[in-house]
């Protein structure tokens, strides 16, 4: 009687008819897969709710900053459903979601970035908490979905099934491959951390349209309007009183308080005084009327925050 013995060989598993590769790479749980995609998912979605508030509540009427904002909610709650939704079988499809999600939220973060250091489109942006917020989940979404991008494949089929073709990239990766670019990944993760702390120590969080508190005017559409030292529109917002201004945290942070002490140019008809805000700063008003700055006005001379209805009230252009 004759004894065979089967033998596994360096590059192949025994089985009749079959051989896996040895680059193939150790399969990654199914519930550290699962546990990617829904943590990817839900950073990618949560991304989207914070630019569709910010969206919402002052940068729609922005141009060109305004539709990227609006782009930007669509791609993400796109992209983040399209992560959870992908049947994990789907692996060139899973993979291809993760990797779009994950530039998906670097490109964000550099535009904001941008924005904040040098201004995009002739927007210059400030430092905000949403802004903060929304820049950390990018960071954490692009480590989380390149990781899953990057995942082995699922365990291949048991020895006795039916042979499959061997898969192809993107649906595979070589081990060697998938290191060195995680190793790439963490390394643009750890650097767009460093950058973006760097950026945000830096930035202003009072826009230069706020700077300069002698009140003047211009003529903006045929009408009269009242306008600060550097030539910026003033609003008055609906629900304040002339005791005191309802506008507060994010609200402030989109239309600055023109702050300081009373400084009327010459010609002007009203009265010009200031009330005390809760922090202690005394704030302009002008015909009982506290006057604010718009973070949308770029330029001397623009009143796009004339007539919107944000943060809780109608905000209006002041006459002179």
């Amino acid at each position: 009687m004759t004894q065979r013995h089967s033998m596994t060989r360096r590059g192949t598993v025994s089985g009749p008819g079959r051989a896996v590769p040895e680059d193939a790479g150790r399969p990654a749980p199914r519930w550290a897969a699962v546990l990617l995609r829904v943590a990817g998912s839900g950073l990618l979605i949560a991304t989207a709710a914070i630019h569709l508030d910010l969206y919402l509540t002052g940068y729609r009427t922005i141009p060109t900053i305004g539709w990227l904002f609006l782009l930007q909610v669509i791609a993400a709650f796109g992209l983040g459903l399209a992560v959870l939704a992908i049947p994990r079988r789907l692996v060139a499809a899973r993979r291809l979601a993760a990797a779009a999600g994950a530039g998906f939220a670097l490109a964000t973060l550099g535009g904001y970035l941008l924005s904040v250091w040098t201004g995009l489109f002739g927007f210059k942006e400030v430092r905000t908490g949403a802004g903060i917020a929304a820049g950390l989940v990018e960071v954490a979404a692009f480590a989380v979905l390149a990781a899953l991008a990057l995942a082995p494949a699922p365990a291949p089929a048991p020895a006795n099934a039916p042979a499959a073709a061997p898969a192809r990239f993107p649906a595979r990766i070589p081990p060697a491959a998938a290191r060195a670019a995680g190793v790439t990944a963490a390394g643009l993760a750890v650097a767009a951390l460093v950058l973006f702390g760097l950026v945000v120590a830096g930035a202003s969080s009072v826009p230069p349209a706020a700077a300069g508190t002698t009140l003047t005017t211009t003529t903006i559409g045929g009408t009269t309007v009242l306008t600060n030292a550097n030539g910026f529109t003033l609003y008055s917002f609906a629900p304040d009183t002339p005791a005191s201004s309802k506008c507060y945290g994010s609200c402030a942070v989109y239309w600055p308080p023109v702050t300081g002490t009373t400084a009327a140019g010459p010609g002007l008809p009203g009265k010009v005084t200031t009330i005390t805000r809760t922090d202690g700063s005394h704030q302009l008003t002008y015909n009982g009327h506290p006057l604010y700055t718009y973070i949308g006005d770029t330029a001397p001379g623009q009143a796009r925050g004339n007539n919107l209805n944000l943060n809780g009230g109608l905000w209006h252009q002041v006459p002179a």
